[in-house]
Order: structure tokens, then sequence, then C-alpha cells
């Protein structure tokens, strides 16, 4: 009787491996339960026990914030900061091609079930990203649409609330593409580059109108300005 193959050894994995698959599948397990989810289901679906996941990270809340590290910032491209400084090129241009790009993260399963369930639980994931998009995207976008429209900058005139304010609801427009696929089930049906192209002429059109008027300024005052420059 021919006698049986032993089975594979399997591979051992290096402490860095090791980590590394705990935070991959804790991204996939929190996007999928949410942060309700304990730790042993966690080490059952990994196939290794509660006490190795507690090895790498202390508690809860320390794996948490790798989900953090490991969705939002391992994922931001700097790519979404330079454009948005590229004057050789008309901002719509630049904010077509930055929420383009920004929509191949941002649209994915595990960011947007991730940053929904944050925001239900009170996880501090949601503070911290959007604390950095506002620095990063949001009020630079924002100082640009000012030069675009002739207006005058912000050591003349401060930011106003008002104006990021308008600049995150291209972010809740884009948002929201996701949240109808990853939590509606409600995919939208027309192609999503097409639909940025159309949110981005939308806010384009609209900030010409309101920006002066949030900042006070006539449209004389406006045309002042921008021949003075």
């Amino acid at each position: 009787m021919p006698s049986k193959t032993p089975p594979p050894e399997k591979k051992r994995l290096s402490s860095q491996e090791r980590e590394q698959q705990i935070a991959r599948g804790a991204v996939e397990f929190f996007a999928e339960v949410g942060f309700s989810g304990d730790t042993r289901e966690l080490a059952r679906r990994l196939g290794v026990t509660q006490s190795l996941i507690y090895k790498y990270f202390p508690n809860k809340d320390a794996l948490i914030d790798r989900v953090y590290d490991e969705v939002y910032l391992g994922r931001w491209n700097p790519f979404w900061e330079s454009v948005i400084q590229d004057r050789s090129i008309p901002l719509e241009e630049r904010l077509v091609s930055l929420y383009i790009e920004y929509s191949k993260a941002a649209l994915t399963r595990d960011w947007v079930r991730i940053f929904m369930f944050s925001g239900l639980r009170g996880e501090s994931i949601n503070k911290k990203y959007l604390d950095i998009l506002r620095t990063r995207i949001l009020e630079p976008v924002a100082l640009e649409l000012r030069h675009e429209l002739g207006m005058p900058d912000a050591s003349a005139l401060p930011l106003k609330t008002a104006e990021i304010e308008l600049v995150w609801s291209i972010n809740a427009r884009i948002f929201y593409f996701g949240q109808r696929r990853w939590i509606f089930n409600v995919p939208v049906e027309d192609d999503i580059e097409d639909m940025i192209r159309l949110t981005i002429a939308h806010f384009m059109a609209g900030a010409h109108a309101v920006v002066p008027q949030i900042l006070g300024l006539t449209a004389s005052k406006k045309l002042r300005n921008k021949a003075s420059r």
C-alpha cells in the first residue's frame, strides 16, 4: 500500500509578517462587523490564538489605531496634495484629477465601512482623518479657489468656515457614491469618473456665485482686486 504524502509544512511567518497578517485581517474583520467585533472572533478567523494578537497589539484600541494607519494614512496619496498646487493647470481640471485619484482609495469597501462604523461607535478614526483632510486638501482647495476667482488671499482675508464647508460638499458627494455601494447596496449606475467631472463642474459653477457672497465682496470689488494682481 503506497505511503501517504505528508502535508506540506506551513511557512513560519516572521514577526513582521505575522503583525501585518493580523493588521490586514483586522481591516477586513472590522469592515465587515464593525468595531463591536471582538478579538476572540478575529483570532478564530485568522486561525491564531487571541493571545497572539495581544502579543503584537496590547489592546483593542491599539489594533484600531493600526487599522487607521493601514486604511487611511497608508493609502494617502501625495499626488492629492501636489496637484492642488499646480497652477499651470486650470483649477477645475486639477480638482477632477484630484478626486478621480482620491476616489480610488475612498470608494473602497473597507474605507467606507470602517469610516461609517467608526463614526457610529465614536472611535477616533473619523476625527484624526478629517483633521488631516481639512489641512491638506480642503483648505488648500479653498485658497486655490480664491486665486482662481481673483479674490484676496488668506493674508489679507483669513479663510472663512463657510468656504471650507463649500469644499466639504465635494467630499460629501464623492463619499456618498461609496455609501450607496457599500452601505445601501445601491451602486451608482453611471461611470464614477463621469460623475466626478459633473460634481466638480457643478461645484465650480456655484462657487463663482457663492464665494463672493461668503467674503462679502461685490462684483466690482472682485474685479478691482483681480485687476490689481
